[in-house]
């Protein structure tokens, strides 16, 4: 999900470098979102991890 944020804010910035500013505040507002997620799901996982003393083991 860290990767989609990083994605989106790149082309946050190629499309307001090329003169697109609604475009630009579009992928800005998607990466804010994504990251405002991945924050949460990141808190939801250490927490997860304090309370049973395990870690959650994602699919590989």
């Amino acid at each position: 999900m860290l990767n989609y944020v990083i994605t989106f804010f790149i082309l946050a910035v190629l499309a307001a470098f090329f003169g697109f500013g609604g475009l630009a505040a579009d992928f800005a507002g998607i990466a804010k979102f994504l990251a405002l997620i991945f924050v949460v799901l990141f808190v939801a996982s250490l927490i997860y991890s304090i309370i049973t003393g395990r870690r959650a083991n994602p699919p590989l």
